[in-house]
């Protein structure tokens, strides 16, 4: 061995696993989150051959009709091995009647879920919660968007990072609490085309419910101060859901 090998400092190797909070004395760790894609198509006076295609897939997707496009439509993608996306989606949507549609590429999300390190079921947090929330039947209404954080966030200390993301998520917490509205986190550091860091999804059975909440936080100090973009927004009522 050289001497300058040996007088190279080790190289610590990140743990990229998801980490939840302690379960009696126990770090809660998990190597498995979910991959969310949302793609929104114009051309489509009649969905439900859609359907249809969906259903024999055998993949778990939402579909949405679009509020603000007659012929608009939403096709939520929800798998754990990202190369789904790659292949059996990307048959999907190669074949009738996908092909026929215009894509609007703009309305392209794509993120997963991930954890803070203080989740106390990390495996429902990551795996559960979301498909919970997205194939429950009265939560017909979904906004999805993408946002992103000004650098400066960055260079604030952890414990005022911690206040301003807890004066937001009590916020979102009173919202799911009362029943009025839910929300879908996902990360998409990378993997947005926009240099976007987050996907969110909210839904509800009332669509005033998630603008009220979207509206509420626009008065948080992280909205306020910290957010450098935010969308464009996807607005749809889901048409079939196969999210188990």
């Amino acid at each position: 061995m050289s001497i300058q090998a040996a007088q190279r400092p080790p190289v610590e190797i990140p743990d990229i696993r998801e980490q939840g909070a302690p379960k009696e004395g126990t770090p809660q760790v998990l190597d498995r989150r979910l991959f969310m894609q949302l793609q929104v198509f114009t051309g489509c006076p009649h969905p439900q051959p859609l359907v249809e295609a969906v259903k024999k897939s055998g993949l778990e997707c939402v579909l949405y009709l679009d509020i603000n496009d007659a012929q608009g439509i939403g096709l939520l993608t929800l798998t754990e091995d990202p190369s789904v996306l790659t292949q059996t989606a990307r048959q999907l949507l190669l074949s009738e009647p996908f092909v026929r549609l215009t894509p609007m590429r703009e309305f392209t999300m794509l993120g997963r879920t991930y954890s803070s390190g203080h989740e106390q079921n990390l495996e429902d947090w990551l795996l559960a919660k979301s498909r919970r929330n997205l194939s429950n039947p009265t939560l017909s209404w979904a906004v999805w968007y993408p946002l992103k954080r000004k650098p400066e966030f960055e260079l604030l200390s952890k414990d005022e990072q911690r206040a301003i993301l807890m004066e937001h998520a009590k916020l979102g917490m009173s919202y799911g609490t009362g029943g009025l509205a839910h929300d879908v986190r996902l990360a998409c550091h990378g993997l947005d085309p926009n240099n976007n860091e987050f996907v969110i999804g909210i839904v509800s059975s009332k669509l005033h419910s998630i603008s009220r909440l979207v509206e509420d936080m626009r008065k948080t100090q992280q909205t306020a101060k910290y957010i450098e973009s935010m969308g464009p927004f996807f607005v749809g009522q889901v048409l079939f859901s196969s999210v188990k």
